[in-house]
């Protein structure tokens, strides 16, 4: 028996935990702009690391692949801005149309409400002035705001070139770094581990780029039927907000229907709330389940609960992040003897538990008739 080990009581263990935590999420908190790009150049970069080996294998230098890799990534980038950079310029031309469309609306819900709620519209129009006077002052905050988060991701957009050629770069050294950490017993464990997490994030973001290209198609076949403007702007914007977990619908059906109602009637507004109803059903019940959900195994609960936690941590780059993460902190879980329960916890394996729940009830009323 070892002399020097110590039995700490459980409350102290607790407390260690809760402090390491706590100690863990402020760091992420504090260190977010170090942080959020390091993790989407590292994701980017292991994307991007079958092209370097498959150039590698044709006798291709290494420093070359890795640039060819990374040039090819800029121009996929660029012209997916470039797409709704132009679209996004088309619509601004028609800013002032909706402009007057929407003040006409406004005037018409303003009599709407005078007269069902039996509201002179005296205090309305003093409530709406009070409003935009508030909106006013705060403009100065608001463009200060908006100034720095556009300056915050364009440093970003330059430093993440420069971290994923220098994690491809480096991938040999950081490996080993990896390997080093552990002793030569754990070495197995730890190339599974990285290995599935690898195939993890390859799969799932393909996935979910097949999904987004999906979701896009269909948001745009229905709102040009219904007669949208600028349907095919609205269908992509639209599924890159579907990435977002369970909050980004919600925004990429309100947008359309914003715009329909300003534009056209209110009866388009309800169809095109059906039609994104419909493609919502189709998506988290055919493309989800079976190009998305598949390659993560996390269950709803923890996914709503990491989601508002990386909004929290990070905002929208959080939120995206979150299942992914949670995704590689199970596999993790999932190899370390004494943190397997967790791994459970995150998993979705309720069907599982269920039939062995269901056999044990079975079982025990055999028991009571014996």
């Amino acid at each position: 028996m070892d002399n020097n080990f110590v039995r700490l009581p459980v409350y102290s263990k607790l407390a260690q935990v809760i402090v390491g935590l706590v100690a863990f999420f402020f760091i992420l908190y504090i260190g977010q702009d170090i942080l959020i790009p390091l993790v989407f150049a590292t994701i980017i970069a292991i994307l991007l690391n079958p092209i370097v080996i498959l150039l590698c294998r044709k006798r291709v230098n290494r420093l070359v692949a890795i640039l060819i890799a990374l040039f090819l990534a800029i121009i996929v980038i660029a012209g997916v801005a470039y797409f709704i950079g132009s679209q996004m310029t088309m619509f601004s031309d028609s800013f002032p149309q909706f402009k007057v469309k929407f003040i006409k609306l406004t005037g018409n819900v303003e009599n709407w409400v005078s007269h069902t709620f039996n509201i002179s519209k005296t205090k309305i129009d003093g409530w709406l002035n009070r409003t935009k006077g508030e909106g006013i002052n705060n403009t100065t905050a608001v463009i200060t705001q908006t100034l720095g988060t556009i300056s915050g991701m364009l440093i970003t957009l330059l430093l993440l070139p420069v971290y994923i050629f220098m994690i491809l770069f480096y991938k040999p050294l950081l490996l080993e770094f990896i390997s080093q950490l552990f002793g030569k017993d754990r070495h197995v464990v730890v190339g599974e581990v990285l290995l599935e997490t690898r195939t993890l994030i390859q799969s799932y973001l393909v996935g979910l780029l097949v999904e987004a290209i999906l979701v896009a198609t269909l948001n745009s076949i229905g709102l040009l039927i219904i007669g949208i403007d600028y349907a095919i702007l609205l269908g992509v914007m639209g599924a890159l907000l579907n990435i977002i977990p369970y909050i980004g619908g919600v925004i990429a059906i309100a947008l359309p229907m914003l715009i329909a109602f300003a534009t056209k009637t209110p009866v388009d507004a309800l169809w095109v709330l059906i039609a994104y109803l419909i493609v919502q059903f189709i998506d988290n019940n055919f493309f989800v389940p079976r190009i998305v959900a598949s390659k993560v195994k996390i269950n709803a609960l923890v996914s709503i609960i990491v989601v508002l936690i990386g909004d929290a941590l990070w905002g929208v780059p959080g939120m995206f992040l979150s299942i992914p993460m949670t995704a590689i902190v199970k596999v993790v879980f999932d190899r370390i003897e004494p943190l397997k329960p967790f791994g459970f916890l995150l998993g979705d394996s309720q069907r599982e538990l269920d039939k062995t729940v269901f056999a044990y009830k079975k079982r025990k009323k055999k028991n009571v008739k014996m």
